[in-house]
């Protein structure tokens, strides 16, 4: 059971930042300010009540399946974990919360477009080493022929 949890929590976590990052970056090139502001209030909520709880139960399910299994592909994943986790929690997330206010509140200036881009660095590179960690479980599964 914890497999196919953090299976299907890892799988809907990675896919949840992918169409964040992908909406965000076809409105901003795309949309009106009113469009961006509907995309960031989503994002916040109710994106971040569904992005959250899965990232949690990947990680705990995957702390879990790591007890009993040791290797290169597994210490791999274990060291990109706190970099993803942080990166999450330190930037992404509070990078939601002020750009979801700031478009609330109209204001599109400099600030908002550095923040902006903060974000999607950030959620770019979350998405590089979430791919990486689900190639890896699918190696360490079977599923994906190891190197």
């Amino acid at each position: 059971m914890p497999k196919k949890i953090h299976f299907f929590a890892g799988i809907f976590a990675t896919a949840t930042i992918g169409v964040f990052f992908l909406s965000t970056a076809l409105v901003e090139l795309f949309g009106s300010h009113e469009e961006m502001a509907a995309v960031k209030r989503l994002i916040v909520m109710p994106g971040l009540f569904l992005l959250v709880p899965a990232l949690a139960a990947t990680g705990g399910s995957g702390f879990f399946l790591s007890k009993s299994r040791c290797g290169r592909l597994v210490d791999a994943k274990k060291k990109r974990m706190p970099f993803i986790a942080a990166n999450g929690m330190l930037v992404l997330l509070p990078c939601a919360i002020v750009l979801n206010r700031w478009a609330s509140a109209g204001s599109f200036d400099a600030a908002f477009y550095y923040v902006q881009a903060i974000e999607l660095l950030a959620g770019a590179t979350n998405l590089v080493l979430m791919g990486l960690n689900i190639r890896d479980g699918l190696k360490l599964s079977g599923k994906l022929r190891p190197d």
